[in-house]
Parts: C-alpha cells; sequence; structure tokens
C-alpha cells in the first residue's frame, strides 16, 4: 500500500504525508494567532487529512483481517 486516493479523486496522499501534514495543522491551529477565515481553512484541511488516514488505516485491518481469517482456515 503506498498510495490513497483523496476523496476529489485528484489527490494521491500516503499515509505518513497525511499524518505528517495532519500534524501540522493541528500544531498551527493550537497556536493560534491565525485569522477565522485561515483557521476554518486548516479545520477543513484538517478534516480531509484524517479522513485520508482513516481510509489506510481501514484498509490495512481488512488486509489484517483477511490473512488471519486465512490462517485460521
Amino acid at each position: 500500500m503506498t498510495e490513497q486516493t483523496g476523496s476529489t479523486g485528484q489527490e494521491s496522499t500516503s499515509y505518513e504525508e497525511a499524518r505528517e501534514e495532519l500534524v501540522d495543522v493541528v500544531r498551527r491551529l493550537e497556536a493560534g494567532g491565525t485569522t477565522l477565515e485561515e483557521s476554518l481553512a486548516l479545520w477543513e484541511r484538517g478534516e480531509q487529512l484524517a479522513r485520508v488516514c482513516q481510509r489506510w488505516l481501514d484498509g490495512a485491518r481488512e488486509r489484517l483481517d483477511k490473512v488471519l481469517e486465512a490462517d485460521a482456515d
């Protein structure tokens, strides 16, 4: 697993890239000093990145479940 298509279908981001950017978004939001509009844009980006990460984690869980299921048979 090296790429995951974003919700727009235009973005391919690895789990690690999405996670790193999400950490940066959270850091920037926690630091404050941004306008309301900038904060909203950061929040929206963070939500997108969180969904990308969750899709990767869900996919990994499915793969593990299949392997464990095959081993049990």
